[in-house]
This record gives structure tokens, sequence and C-alpha cells, in this order.
């Protein structure tokens, strides 16, 4: 969903860098993998194409913070508080 983003802080040797990876136009997401010591974050559109991927040595990556966009649902409303009412 767009403005879902992934931010990773990698060990660049003397120093850390931090890199993120953000949903950036409607019906496209992030997604995260493993695979054989390799991290890999990938923007992919509604069909599954992949538009763009950052990828690291698992080894250098200190941190790995997923940060979906809040979604609404109507099942988590309060009574109440319905607008169609």
């Amino acid at each position: 969903m767009k403005g879902d983003r992934v931010e990773m802080v990698v060990d660049a040797g003397d120093t850390t860098r931090t890199y993120e990876v953000v949903a950036s136009r409607a019906g496209r997401r992030v997604e995260t993998a493993v695979r054989r010591g390799v991290v890999e974050v990938s923007e992919v559109t509604r069909s599954g194409s992949v538009v763009r991927t950052a990828r690291f040595m698992a080894t250098r990556v200190l941190a790995l913070v997923e940060q979906p966009v809040p979604r609404e649902d109507a099942s988590e409303r309060p009574r109440g508080d319905d607008p169609a009412s």
C-alpha cells in the first residue's frame, strides 16, 4: 500500500548507513525476504512486478524496521462511531 516503508541500518565498516525503501505509488507494496544470507527488500506493483530492490548481506544488516501505513478498519471502530448512522 502506498506509504508502506522499510528502513534498514547497515554496517558499512567504520560507520553505519540507513537505507529506506518506500511504496511510492498507489497499489504498490514493500516485500522483505531473507534468502541464502542475503536480505532483499523490494517495491512491488499490484501485478507482482518488481520496481526496485535493495540487497544486503545478512551479516551486515544491524536493523530492519517495517513501518506500515496505519489503516482504519471498520471492525476496529467503537460502536456509535459509525459515520453511516
